[in-house]
């Protein structure tokens, strides 16, 4: 079983930058599709960005085109979110998310077997 930890969330002023890092152990992710997703109290989980782990192909939710990247480092088991001129709005609990089918809806989270505990994110203004 994939158990995913992230790391590198904190507090940031806006304009600045953040990467966020989601480490994987328990199996290899060949065919996985792996996602970072955010949340805020009383909302709904928001799809940021996923990535083909066998492959490398990205997805990105339209509002984070340009600003987000996600890449992942296949020696280290490890998905990366950079994020750049980073807003308030950005404030979120970032969670890392993995699937082992490449079908899954990308912005579903339903969709994700597999979470990582979360790693707060806050903005200043």
């Amino acid at each position: 079983q994939v158990q995913l930890v992230e790391s590198g969330g904190g507090l940031v002023q806006a304009g600045g930058s953040q990467r966020l890092s989601c480490a994987a152990s328990g199996r290899t992710l060949n065919n996985y599709r792996m996602a970072w997703f955010r949340q805020t109290p009383g909302k709904e989980r928001e799809f940021v960005a996923a990535i083909n782990w066998s492959g490398g192909i990205t997805y990105y939710a339209d509002s984070m085109k340009g600003r987000f990247t996600i890449s992942r480092d296949v020696a280290k088991n490890t998905v990366y979110l950079q994020m750049r001129s980073l807003k308030p709005e950005d404030t979120a609990v970032y969670s890392c998310a993995a699937s082992p089918r490449l079908t899954t809806t990308l912005g579903n989270p339903r969709e994700y077997d597999i979470w990582g505990q979360g790693t707060q994110v806050t903005v200043s203004s």
